[in-house]
C-alpha cells in the first residue's frame, strides 16, 4: 500500500526518507507532536499505533531505531572503511544528523554520525542509546544510505564499554588518562624509582635500548634510557588499561569493531618517541588500532582555531604520520577538531587518508547562531544562562577565556547578536554550557525553535560543517 494513503491528516512526509521494504513503504513523518514513523502497514520490530486504514505511527523510540537497522542495513553502524579518513558529527542535541547528512554530500569520508562520550551522555541527560537512535532516525529522514559509525566516546572503564557495546556501537575511544602520569612533576629519583617498580622493566630495556629503528618517513628512532623511563612510567599503566579494555571488546565483538586510543586529554604533548613506545606495546599485544590521538603541542581549545606554532605541529604531525604507518597505518585522531581551520590543511596534507577528526560542540553553536538570527530574546536568556554557570561548566574544559573577555551581551542590539557567534571568549562560554542548558527549559525552548526551523538549521549546519570537510580537502576538487 501506498504510504500517502494511510498518511493521517495534518502530517506530513519528508521526501527523502521514503522507503520500500517488501510491499510496505515507510517513512518520517512531521504532524502534531513532532515527527514520528510512518509505514503503510506492519513490519516485524516496528510498535507504535495502529491506524484505521492499515498503517502504523510510530514514536522514534530506540527499540523501533533497533528494528530499522535490521531492515535496512544502512541504518545499522559499521567500521570505518580500510584506508579512508573519518569525521565525526557529534549531536549533542538530537536534530543535527539531517544537516550533517546534507554536508557529506559529494564528500569522500566516512561519518560517525553517532559520537558521544560518557561525560557528553550525563551532562546532556542522554545515552548511548538515545544518541544512536536519534542518528538512525536522522540519517533516515535525510535519505543517508551512505554508512556510518557509531562512537562510544572518552570511555574511562570498561563498564562503560560493555554498556557502549549493547547499545549497538562500532567504535569505541578508551580514554586512559586517569593512568597516564605527570612525569614532569617527578624528580629524576622518583622516575628511576617509577620505572623500576613496572613489572615489566627489564623487559622494555632488553626490547628498546641499543635498538635503532627506521622509519619511513622519519628516519632513524632510538629510544636512549631517559627517553624510555620517560615514555614508561608516563604510558605505562595507559597502556595497560587500553589492553584490558580492547579485550573485553573483542570478547564481546569479536574482530569487528574500531578501536581507538586518546591520550589528547593530558598534560603535556606526546613525542614522537612516546608514540613509538605506545603503538608498539599496543601492537605486541595484539591490540589493533583504528585510530590513536596524541596530545599534539599548542592549545585544543573548544569551539574555536587552535593556538600554537604551526611549524611545530607541522613537523609533529609529520613524524606522528611517519610512526602511524609504520605501526600498521591507524589514523591520527584530532580531538576538540571543531573549527580548527588552520590545522585542517596540515591534515590532508602530512596525513591524507590516516585522520579522525572529531567535532561536537559546533553544532550546538551553529544552533545558537540560528536561535540568535530567529528568536533572539530566547538567545539571550540562554546566554545569561551559560554566562551564570559558566565558572562550573568549564571545569572539566581546558580554556583560555576570562569572563571580562565578555562583551556587555544585554546592550548589543537583536541584529548584533549572531556577530557573537564568531567572537572567541563569547563562543567558548557559550560551548561549555551545553548540558544545564538542554537540561533546562531554555532546552525545551530552543528543540522547540529549531524544530520549527528544522531547514533553516540544517542549512546552515551544512554550510559550517562543509567548510571543515572542505579544508579538508575532502570533497570531489580536494
Amino acid at each position: 500500500m501506498e504510504l500517502k494513503k494511510v498518511l493521517p491528516p495534518d502530517f506530513a512526509i519528508y521526501p527523502r526518507s521514503l522507503q520500500h521494504v517488501e510491499g510496505t513503504e515507510l517513512a518520517i513523518v512531521y504532524g502534531p507532536g513532532g515527527r514520528q514513523l510512518l509505514t503503510s502497514s506492519t513490519l516485524e520490530g516496528i510498535h507504535g499505533q495502529r491506524l484505521a486504514n492499515g498503517g502504523m505511527l510510530c514514536p522514534l523510540s530506540i527499540e523501533n531505531a533497533r528494528s530499522l537497522g535490521r531492515i535496512l542495513p544502512w541504518l545499522s553502524p559499521c567500521c570505518v572503511p580500510e584506508g579512508m579518513p573519518a569525521f565525526g558529527f557529534g549531536d549533542r542535541i538530537g536534530l543535527a544528523t539531517p544537516g550533517h547528512a546534507q554536508a557529506l554530500e559529494g564528500m569522500c569520508v566516512f561519518p560517525i554520525l553517532a559520537q558521544q562520550s560518557v561525560r557528553e551522555n550525563r551532562r546532556t541527560g542522554s545515552t548511548f542509546e538515545d544518541v544512536l537512535a536519534r542518528a538512525v532516525f536522522g540519517a533516515l529522514q535525510a535519505g543517508y544510505r551512505g554508512g556510518f559509525g557509531a562512537d562510544a566516546d572518552h570511555l574511562k572503564s570498561t563498564e562503560d564499554a560493555r554498556q557502549a557495546v549493547g547499545a549497538g556501537y562500532s567504535f569505541f575511544t578508551c580514554d586512559p588518562s586517569d593512568h597516564v602520569v605527570d612525569v614532569d612533576a617527578l624528580t629524576t629519583s622518583q622516575l628511576a624509582m617509577s620505572f623500576r617498580s613496572l613489572p615489566d622493566a627489564e623487559r622494555l630495556r632488553t626490547d628498546y635500548l641499543g635498538t635503532v629503528h627506521e622509519v619511513p618517513g622519519l628516519g632513524r628512532l632510538a629510544l636512549v634510557e631517559d627517553t624510555l623511563v620517560r615514555a614508561a612510567v608516563k604510558y605505562g599503566g595507559a597502556v595497560g588499561f587500553a589492553i584490558q579494555m580492547y579485550e573485553t571488546l573483542a570478547s564481546m565483538c569479536g574482530a569487528s569493531f574500531d578501536f581507538e586510543l586518546s591520550v589528547d586529554e593530558t598534560q603535556s604533548p606526546t613525542s614522537p618517541e612516546e608514540h613509538f613506545f605506545v603503538g608498539t606495546e599496543l601492537q605486541r599485544a595484539g591490540v589493533k588500532l583504528s585510530s590513536l590521538a596524541p596530545r599534539f603541542p599548542g592549545a585544543m581549545e573548544k569551539g574555536i582555531d587552535w593556538i600554537g606554532d604551526l611549524l611545530t605541529f607541522r613537523e609533529v604531525l609529520a613524524a606522528h604520520t611517519a610512526i602511524a604507518k609504520a605501526l600498521g597505518g591507524y589514523r591520527l585522531g584530532l580531538h576538540s577538531g571543531s573549527d580548527k581551520f588552520s590545522l585542517y590543511p596540515l591534515m590532508a596534507d602530512k596525513a591524507p587518508g590516516l585522520w579522525h577528526v572529531k567535532t561536537a560542540g559546533t553544532s550546538y553553536l551553529v544552533a545558537l547562531e540560528v536561535a540568535a538570527r530567529i528568536a533572539p530574546s530566547l538567545f539571550r536568556e540562554i546566554a545569561a544562562f551559560s554566562l551564570l554557570h559558566f565558572p562550573e561548566e568549564r571545569d572539566t574544559y581546558h580554556l583560555s577565556t576570562d569572563v571580562k573577555q565578555l562583551p556587555d551581551i544585554p546592550s548589543i542590539a537583536d541584529e548584533g547578536l549572531p556577530v557573537l557567534l564568531s567572537h572567541d571568549p563569547t563562543r567558548q562560554m557559550l560551548h561549555v554550557g551545553y548540558g544545564v542548558v538542554l537540561q533546562s527549559a531554555l532546552g525545551d525552548d530552543l528543540l522547540a525553535t529549531l524544530g520549527a526551523n528544522e531547514r533553516t538549521y540544517h542549512d546552515a549546519l551544512s554550510r559550517h560543517l562543509r567548510s571543515h570537510l572542505t579544508s579538508l580537502k575532502v570533497g570531489s576538487d580536494g
